[in-house]
């Protein structure tokens, strides 16, 4: 029965011989109190960003569609600047997203993995037309230029790799940018 999903999934183009998945955001996704959601590249509902209101730390929750909580991206409790943490369903740190260097070009940022390898991520972060890359490696990219709807951006990201985590570090930028 796997096999026959396998399959099912290869023929609709979202399985794992697939190239790279595409979903879409808005530039005003995130607010604290509001949800909105981030949908594939079919214009399909796939994750709710849910922000908690009513908490002592901006805190945004990112749920599947049933409601499920994947994971929670909120401001560290002992504040430093341009710092926001993404924790699992079960506490667990998935990844700190930190401010690192400011170049007169491009704006990077990195997200500190557990046991992983870190990410980097550089570019044009206001403008949303940056990359996610480890080491020379391209694993993700945020562009505006995937879409025609005004205010409205693509994250692509490189099979294999961890979705959420790559779409919460972005939410987590919009927020540090002050968009959230």
């Amino acid at each position: 029965m796997l096999r026959r999903e396998e399959r099912k999934e290869d023929r609709r183009g979202d399985g794992p011989a697939a190239g790279p998945t595409r979903y879409q955001m808005r530039e005003k996704l995130v607010s604290i109190g509001d949800d909105s959601w981030i949908e594939n590249d079919r214009g399909e509902k796939v994750y709710k960003v849910d922000g908690k209101a009513l908490r002592l730390r901006n805190t945004l929750i990112l749920e599947d569609r049933s409601g499920q909580e994947l994971a929670k991206i909120q401001t560290k409790v002992v504040r430093i600047k341009d710092t926001m943490e993404i924790e699992g369903p079960n506490g667990e740190t998935l990844g700190v997203v930190k401010k690192a260097l400011i170049t007169p070009v491009r704006e990077r940022y990195t997200v500190k993995i557990g046991n992983g390898p870190d990410i980097d991520i550089q570019g044009n972060i206001l403008d949303h037309e940056y990359k996610f890359e480890i080491g020379r490696d391209r694993i993700a990219e945020v562009s505006k230029k995937w879409f025609r709807i005004r205010d409205t951006y693509g994250v692509e990201i490189d099979p294999g790799q961890n979705d959420v985590v790559i779409l919460a570090a972005t939410v987590a930028l919009d927020m540090m940018q002050g968009r959230g």
